[in-house]
């Protein structure tokens, strides 16, 4: 009886791991494909192709608010209810908008809070590289070091720097 007990137990305590590890699992997955679909506006203004950006912002509205929040530990948790508004609001607004200008200036603090949310949130599946504008002042996010800057786009496309690596999460 008690060696029943044990592989009970035993048992249990797998299926609660491997529930755990899924849920993990699908917060990473949510949490990427937010990075994936930023990443996507950010090339879209490289491009200056504001359609696309447009489109992309739509994208990312969705994917932003597809994540589990409720699947993050407690600290990831606080950090994604600190930080998702703010870049619900302004994919939202470059979604809206046909301006390219507007669409940069709504990049700037997207950009600035999808730094924070990835540099807090540690799920990262590869390395995202900080980069920066020293005409605009600003940042962004990019997946390769190579820059390319979406405020300046063509007029500019190499004009600025990486400062920092978020290297890919460790699991």
């Amino acid at each position: 009886m008690k060696t029943f007990k044990s592989i009970i137990l035993s048992f249990t305590l797998l299926i609660v791991f491997t529930a755990a590890k899924a849920q993990d699992l699908t917060a990473n997955a949510a949490v990427n494909k937010v990075i994936t679909t930023y990443l996507g506006v950010k090339n879209a203004l490289t491009a200056d192709n504001n359609a696309t950006t447009k489109t992309n912002a739509k994208e990312l509205l969705t994917a932003i608010t597809a994540v589990p929040a409720d699947k993050l530990t407690p600290e990831q948790k606080k950090l994604w209810a600190a930080y998702a508004n703010k870049l619900e609001f302004d994919s939202r607004h470059i979604s809206e908008s046909d301006a390219i200008d507007h669409q940069r200036e709504h990049f700037t603090n997207l950009s600035k809070n999808m730094y924070e949310v990835v540099k807090g949130l540690k799920l990262n599946s590869t390395a995202i590289y900080e980069q920066y504008c020293p005409m605009k002042k600003a940042t962004w996010l990019s997946e390769t070091s190579a820059v390319k800057n979406p405020y300046y786009g063509k007029q500019m496309l190499t004009c600025g720097k990486t400062t920092e690596t978020l290297a890919p999460a460790t699991k």
